[in-house]
């Protein structure tokens, strides 16, 4: 690990400016990724600021019934929280499905939204990778791909996000809050991670010296009929080989409202766009959840050791539903 400055912060408008003012600062809260990369010296900051004191961390349902967490919220706590084990089960499974408990308690809501891949490839220095280093190549496109993505891939990176956590909230219609040195924006979810294209080290729609202040989820129809299905090569501590964040709500046997996110598949956590078309207004039978599945996988594209993700995604999709129907009564 390279030397590096460190500043501890009073208040949110001092970080930004720290930040601004040096091209090679970082924001460090739970660190239990930018650490990491500092070690492999993939990432360099001359300097990090420490957000983990400022008043962020609040998690709050507001008047209009938004549930806000802070971007400094540990996993933990959000995962612990009655309002969103009650109002967005996904959520609190996410979390849970995720790493260890002790890094469920150093880690944070904005970290999550940040965190970047875990391709070997990456990680790697002596491989090229497009993402660490533009114009390198990218070694994986060849190599072992077995964790890379089918969906929204490009020659320059196939790479995955790894976050369990912003799976759920890509089905959610969350709204991430940010500042920077112009001011305050919101940012939809689905428009915050980017695909790789041929600039795949440009991961999020976030400014360099932006600060992630909290992300926001709406009062939902369905959200409390929600379930995370996460499917790895061991039973704790792995990444997803694919995940499913899913909420459904049907009357009479008809899907009113169908919400679906996809994980492990791609450079970000994939909305099931496709899927949902294809399942709301349609009886929620066995027959309707595949064809909404292939849909949604009919231009997923697999390698040498990837291609099973595509029948696994498929299955994983119709498991997710009809465990959800199955909570809710009969068809």
């Amino acid at each position: 690990m390279k030397p590096f400055a460190y500043e501890s912060v009073p208040d949110t408008a001092s970080a930004v400016r720290l930040v601004a003012a040096r091209r090679a600062a970082k924001f460090l809260a739970g660190g239990t990724n930018l650490v990491d990369l500092m070690r492999e010296e993939i990432e360099q900051p001359e300097l990090v600021v420490d957000v983990r004191g400022l008043p962020i961390g609040e998690i709050a349902v507001g008047a209009d019934g938004v549930l806000t967490l802070g971007a400094a919220a540990t996993n933990t706590a959000v995962a612990n929280d009655a309002r969103v084990r009650e109002r967005y089960p996904l959520v609190a499974q996410a979390i849970l499905s995720g790493a260890s408990g002790q890094i469920r308690n150093m880690a944070t809501v904005g970290g999550n939204l940040l965190q970047r891949t875990r391709c070997a490839y990456f990680y790697d220095r002596a491989s090229r990778c497009n993402k660490r280093a533009p114009g390198a190549g990218c070694d994986a496109l060849d190599g072992f791909n077995r964790y890379h993505a089918i969906l929204g891939a490009s020659d320059h990176c196939i790479a995955v996000h790894p976050s369990d956590l912003c799976v759920a909230l890509a089905a959610l219609d969350t709204t991430v809050r940010v500042v920077g040195p112009n001011g305050a924006r919101a940012v939809p979810f689905e428009e915050f991670h980017r695909l790789p294209g041929d600039r795949p080290h440009v991961e999020t729609a976030l400014r360099a010296d932006e600060l992630i202040t909290a992300v926001e989820i709406p009062p939902l129809d369905g959200a409390h009929r929600s379930v995370y299905r996460k499917i790895r090569d061991r039973s704790s501590y792995a990444f997803a080989l694919v995940s499913v964040a899913a909420a459904l709500e049907t009357r009479e046997g008809v899907i009113t409202t169908a919400r679906l996110a996809l994980g492990g598949v791609a450079h970000k956590p994939w909305r099931a766009r496709r899927a949902e078309q294809a399942l709301v207004g349609a009886p929620a039978t066995d027959e309707t959840f595949d064809r909404a599945a292939e849909a949604e996988l009919a231009e997923a594209v697999g390698r040498r050791h990837n291609a099973f993700k595509i029948e696994l995604a498929q299955r994983a999709i119709v498991a997710a539903l009809d465990e959800l129907v199955a909570d809710g009564g009969a068809r």
